[in-house]
Order: structure tokens, then sequence, then C-alpha cells
């Protein structure tokens, strides 16, 4: 995917790692809305392990997620992920 690495990605990516208990929850969330999007392991990606801590001042906090429009979202809760994916369903 070309646009991996930045802030205008032509759909959701959600970069996170197995483990994760709220990576698990977006990704349920993300299927319950039957959204498509690019989920980004960072233990398996050196790129994406920078570019999240790019984001996040230099911590490798998961779930981040990055939406089409620039936006990003890190370790969202489930109302907040929800109020955000339903707003980018509206514009899709």
């Amino acid at each position: 995917m070309p646009d991996l690495y930045t802030f205008s990605p032509t759909q959701i990516i959600l970069y996170g790692v197995t483990w994760c208990g709220d990576c698990r929850r977006a990704r349920q969330i993300l299927a319950d809305k039957s959204i498509q999007y690019a989920d980004i392991d960072i233990e398996q990606d050196e790129l994406a392990t920078e570019f999240v801590k790019k984001i996040n001042r230099g911590n490798r906090s998961v779930p981040t997620i990055v939406f089409p429009d620039g936006t990003t979202l890190t370790e969202p809760d489930g109302a907040t992920l929800t109020k955000k994916l339903e707003a980018y369903q509206q514009t899709a």
C-alpha cells in the first residue's frame, strides 16, 4: 500500500499489535460496522513502528488509527471510535 505511512491514506489504517485488548476492541468495532481498513502489526513492520512513534510523540501507543481525512485516534475508547466511524460513514 503506497499510502501506508501518511496522514492521508485512501482507507482507514489501524496500527496495532496482536496481544493488545484495545486493538482487538477497535478491530471488532470496525468489523461490526463493516468498515474496510488496513490492519498493520507494528511488531512486524519497523516503518509502521516509527510512524506510530512520530504520531504519538515518541510513544508506541496502540491502537493508533489514521483516517483518510488526516485525523488520528490513539487508544480511543469504544464510544469515541464509534462516533468517529459514524461520521466517517456519512462522508464515505
